[in-house]
């Protein structure tokens, strides 16, 4: 894809020009039109009124920590109550939150200058500082930091105020991708405390709306912070009143009857009815969001390679993406990253295959292996039914597969990285270092197939700081096809964003697809007829 143009404020030098304005390309995500809804100029946006959403996956363990950040529920608490340096906008382009420029000021992108916006304030009314910027980008680093993004900031040799309205990140190695990295939703500005920690507990930001009510895994409320720095051009919601609606058809229902407003996800199998409905849109946008199979590589009997090959070529991708999807997505390659995003590597599409699958179970020393798979639908609509879909595809070729649908709630804490072979649902990370740093490197927080490969792990690591593009093409279509072939996550697909609203609910007409409802920032960017 063409490289966009840079958001005016936000000044680039060569060399790595190219890896920081891969615009649209960069977020894995095409803007696409909502169902039912014509392109057509839309009238000014107006404050008032409350917003209702109903957002699947939220959890009795979730906290405002944004080290541990994991469930739907909490990654969109975070957009409403707090800021982040950059953000992806609606038109999957990177542009400013908390800064308000950024530049490489050394050629070999080892050193990083961010601007910060003077007008900033937290809830309770202090102003925000380049101090606790760089207390917020600390918490994450270190070797006794609970962050799930510390993968992230290896590398980072110190973070420094220049002032209190600007900041210095400098680097061991050079960073194209590190403004993106600023809007991954670990690295939310908090207050910064004495002792050079955070305030995080109470859900304290400097967001466009505060937090006044937070039941964990049940409900979290906001109102209007009027002393965000983005006033002028979004917040248009008086308040915003968030519901846990883990159930599928809990949330059909609520918004065909008008209990919410919106929903961040809607059952693909009744998507076209609900479509149909009277007062009810459906925003259904292509993503780099997918579904992964991790294999823990390090635990019997996925630490043979033959036997993760021989589920990868059991699985009938096409036939998950019709009936389960019903056509709502692509079939993936056991890749991560999506043929619309940067450094896509056209590999030969795997498909079903059962000699293949019986050639390497017989290779790793098996006539027939059971194995267990953990899912719950939180993970996606029809994910049981999908993995129910898996085990027959895989019984023909002697993999015998137990789908054991866990209970909901903690799902994140008790299945995700203890189970060896579960259900995942991932969103697009803003570029490929990104989502290879934080999934796929060995050692990484969320590395949950605990794959360890030399040559991939070396590969990430000159990719990181290659200036040269063609080059760094090359290392990460290499890294794609180490995933592919040795790796332990199976990716069998690509799924939309497919979220729906009420006909009252506007927006513009180019919807970001990084998280439901615009990259988790409809509450400021929408507002009501």
């Amino acid at each position: 894809m063409t490289p966009t143009k840079p958001h005016p404020t936000s000044p680039v030098r060569n060399p790595s020009r190219r890896s920081l304005l891969l615009g649209a390309a960069a977020t894995g995500m095409a803007a696409g039109l909502p169902l039912g809804l014509p392109r057509a100029a839309h009238a000014a946006p107006k404050r008032g009124g409350t917003f209702r959403v109903g957002v699947h996956d939220g959890s009795s363990t979730d906290t405002w920590d944004p080290a541990t950040t994991e469930s739907i529920l909490m990654i969109h608490a975070n957009h409403v109550a707090r800021a982040y340096l950059t953000e992806i906008t609606n038109t999957n382009e990177l542009g400013p939150d908390l800064a308000t420029s950024w530049e490489a000021t050394r050629d070999d992108a080892t050193e990083w200058r961010f601007e910060l916006a003077t007008n900033a304030h937290f809830h309770d009314g202090r102003k925000v500082t380049a101090a606790d910027v760089v207390a917020s980008m600390n918490y994450h680093r270190g070797e006794s930091s609970p962050s799930a993004a510390k993968s992230l900031m290896e590398g980072m040799t110190d973070i420094t105020a220049d002032g209190d309205h600007a900041v210095i990140f400098s680097l061991d190695r050079g960073n194209a991708d590190l403004p993106y990295m600023m809007a991954d939703y670990h690295f939310a500005i908090q207050p910064a405390t004495p002792e050079g920690g955070i305030e995080w507990k109470d859900g304290m930001g400097c967001g466009p709306y505060k937090p006044t009510e937070f039941q964990p895994g049940i409900r979290v409320d906001f109102v209007r912070h009027d002393g965000w720095h983005r006033a002028d051009s979004g917040a248009w919601f008086d308040a915003v009143k968030m519901t846990v609606l883990n159930d599928p058809n809990a949330r059909q229902a609520a918004i065909v009857t008008g209990d919410v407003d919106a929903v961040t996800d809607v059952d693909l199998k009744t998507a076209g009815r609900l479509a149909q409905a009277p007062g009810v849109i459906l925003d259904d946008v292509p993503s780099g969001t997918h579904i992964t199979m991790p294999m823990m590589c390090d635990v019997a009997p996925f630490d043979d390679v033959n036997v993760r090959l021989a589920f990868k070529h059991a699985i009938g991708r096409q036939e998950i993406v019709d009936k389960i999807l019903f056509g709502y997505g692509t079939v993936g390659n056991d890749q991560p990253i999506a043929s619309s995003m940067p450094y896509f590597a056209d590999l030969p599409q795997r498909t079903q295959d059962l000699d293949k699958a019986r050639y390497h179970l017989k290779k790793a020393g098996h006539d027939n292996l059971s194995v267990e798979l953990s899912v719950n639908d939180v993970i996606l609509p029809g994910a049981v039914n999908m993995c129910s879909l898996f085990a027959e595809q895989a019984r023909p070729a002697g993999l015998d597969i137990k789908v054991k649908q866990e209970p909901v709630d903690a799902y994140w804490s008790s299945v995700w990285l203890k189970k060896p072979f579960c259900v995942v649902s991932w969103t697009a990370r803003p570029t490929p270092d990104i989502m290879f740093s934080q999934a796929y490197k060995a050692g990484a927080d969320w590395n949950e197939s605990h794959w360890e490969n030399e040559r991939f792990n070396e590969l990430l690591l000159k990719a990181k700081s290659e200036t040269n593009d063609e080059l760094r093409a090359e290392m990460y279509a290499e890294m794609q096809l180490l995933c592919r072939d040795d790796g332990g996550t199976i990716v069998p697909f690509f799924r939309n964003r497919t979220s729906a609203r009420r006909d009252n609910v506007m927006h513009e007409d180019s919807i970001a697809a990084v998280w439901e409802l615009d990259g988790a920032r409809g509450y400021h960017r929408w507002w009501f007829a």
